[in-house]
């Protein structure tokens, strides 16, 4: 732990930086939570694909063109493996954050049972 808090500054100092990293692990969480429903999508229109023989579309902004069942599965597979890149990225920067979380909370929940924090 980083110290005792001392005096009331340092404890609302030290509530204002918990409650941003707060924020910021949901903000991830949320992102993270985002992209696994899309990959999860995108594995089952990669499912469908497979059983698809003829009349593959994709949509191209409000328009939809004829593709080849190739070029549909390379682009799923494409963004399937993006998205789960992300997914890698989103959960190494929660890692990396909660142990900071963890003992700012600690130290907040410590100042409040010693009556600091009212």
């Amino acid at each position: 732990m980083a110290g005792e808090l001392r005096n009331a500054d340092e404890l609302q100092k030290k509530l204002m930086e918990f409650q941003d990293l707060q924020r910021q692990l949901q903000m991830v969480s949320s992102q993270k939570q985002q992209l696994i429903l899309q990959s999860e999508e995108i594995k089952m229109a990669e499912a469908d694909l497979a059983k698809c023989e003829k009349g593959i579309y994709r949509f191209s902004g409000p328009i939809l063109i004829e593709t080849t069942k190739a070029d549909a599965t390379t682009e799923l597979k494409d963004k399937r493996e993006l998205f789960e890149m992300r997914v890698s990225v989103l959960e190494k920067q929660e890692t990396k954050m909660r142990p900071k979380y963890d003992e700012l909370r600690n130290e907040l929940e410590k100042a409040l049972k010693e009556g600091k924090l009212r």
